[in-house]
């Protein structure tokens, strides 16, 4: 919102104030009401800034009300999807969940507080899922991804993520499908499976799941009802994940 907006805002703001006494709102018209109110705020620039930040807490507070009320309404397609790869105890008391990009510098950062958080916390489920948002060459990563989950079970799909998402440099059909081979996996069935509809069902549904929940860069981290951006390190992670089990 910019000055003149805030302006014409407190003029309005303050001129129904000002309504709410008859006998005043006939004796003072519009344009005194205006030039009284601009005076004001011309002797007291301050509230401009005062009403700026206002206006971005209650922005903040509403869009966390609002990704609140997706996460409970959510909780199955976040939780418990068969497409995506689980690390950590299936049978946890706690389920961390992650969207991530394999082309995302700052989710290759964020992946060993995610190891680090599995090894300490033996009650820590934590759930990966592909949001490929960085370009095609992420959307080829995210196909061969989730064809070897479907493909090659979970083991497969867990070593292979852990294998993928340290790669440096971009990584795309070509140098997922090499690791793929590297593990001994058969690259001509995951070539297939990469082309289904299902896979492109599967990325389709994560990535309206993830405008739902109004996520727009990765790493994204749910936790009970709490989300997180950013590679924000282990021990915010942490802190969250303790609150959500007290």
């Amino acid at each position: 919102m910019s000055n003149s907006q805030i302006v014409r805002f407190g003029c309005f703001s303050i001129g129904l104030l000002l309504a709410s006494s008859t006998a005043l709102a006939q004796s003072v018209d519009r344009n005194e009401v205006e030039k009284i109110v601009r005076e004001y705020i011309l002797q007291n620039p301050e509230i401009i800034g005062d009403a700026l930040t206002e206006l971005q807490n209650r922005s903040e507070a509403a869009q966390a009300e609002a990704r609140t009320a997706v996460v409970a309404a959510e909780t199955d397609a976040l939780l418990r999807s068969d497409n995506d790869v689980f690390l950590g105890n299936p049978d946890g008391d706690v389920t961390l969940v992650e969207f991530f990009d394999f082309n995302c510098g700052y989710c290759k950062r964020a992946a060993p507080d995610v190891k680090a958080l599995v090894a300490e916390d033996a009650g820590l489920r934590v759930v990966l899922k592909d949001f490929p948002i960085l370009g095609p060459a992420s959307v080829e990563a995210a196909k061969v991804a989730l064809s070897v989950k479907r493909l090659e079970g979970e083991s497969a799909a867990q070593e292979f993520h852990t294998r993928l998402i340290g790669v440096q440099g971009q990584i795309n059909a070509g140098r997922a499908l090499a690791l793929a081979e590297e593990m001994g996996l058969d690259r001509k069935r995951i070539e297939e499976e990469m082309r289904s509809g299902e896979i492109e069902a599967i990325i389709s549904s994560n990535l309206s799941l993830a405008q739902r929940l109004g996520l727009t860069g990765t790493p994204s981290f749910i936790v009970g009802d709490q989300v997180i951006m950013g590679a924000v390190g282990k021990e915010p992670l942490q802190d969250a994940i303790e609150k959500t089990r007290k």
